[in-house]
């Protein structure tokens, strides 16, 4: 993150947490999910309306065993929360893996697979070439063609 940005608070990286981690499909885990889930693992007392509190900026002071029960629940380091650096770098990972949930995303990259770094690149070359096209027809009033039930590499399987 450059120097003079500002840097972003717990709410909103928490909050991003929630909109960002969770299975295919699924809806953001309830604040008595979250809260459960860390007793669960052994975890230090968090009550759900207090994590209501740190996700929307009411609290903004918690312990650090509190950080570190959030951090271990959606499965980043705790650096996350204190660091822009780290939360930015963990912010594309989440990214990418949600992007990965897209079956068709998925099917491409399990198909690249072990190909040579000149295969990749030329893999690279050719989306970037249809990205370019698709963004041409997007201008032009055409619309990106919607994916048919029956479009392959569709995988129903929950992933965890």
């Amino acid at each position: 993150m450059a120097d003079d940005a500002t840097p972003r608070s717990l709410a909103s990286k928490l909050d991003h947490l929630f909109a960002s981690v969770r299975s295919r499909g699924a809806d953001e885990p309830t604040y008595r999910e979250v809260a459960a889930a860390i007793a669960d693992q052994g975890g230090p007392t968090i009550s759900p309306s207090y994590i209501w509190q740190l996700r929307t900026g009411l609290k903004d002071n918690p312990t650090l065993k509190h950080l570190q029960a959030l951090a271990r629940y959606f499965g980043v380091e705790t650096a996350y929360f204190f660091d822009d650096a780290a939360a930015e770098r963990i912010d594309a990972e989440l990214a990418l893996l949600t992007a990965m949930r897209d079956a068709g995303v998925r099917s491409v990259a399990l198909r690249a697979a072990g190909l040579s770094p000149e295969s990749l690149g030329l893999v690279r070359d050719v989306i970037d070439g249809a990205r370019r096209l698709e963004g041409e027809s997007r201008r032009r009033g055409g619309g990106r063609p919607q994916p048919s039930d029956d479009t392959p590499g569709d995988v129903s399987h929950s992933d965890g």
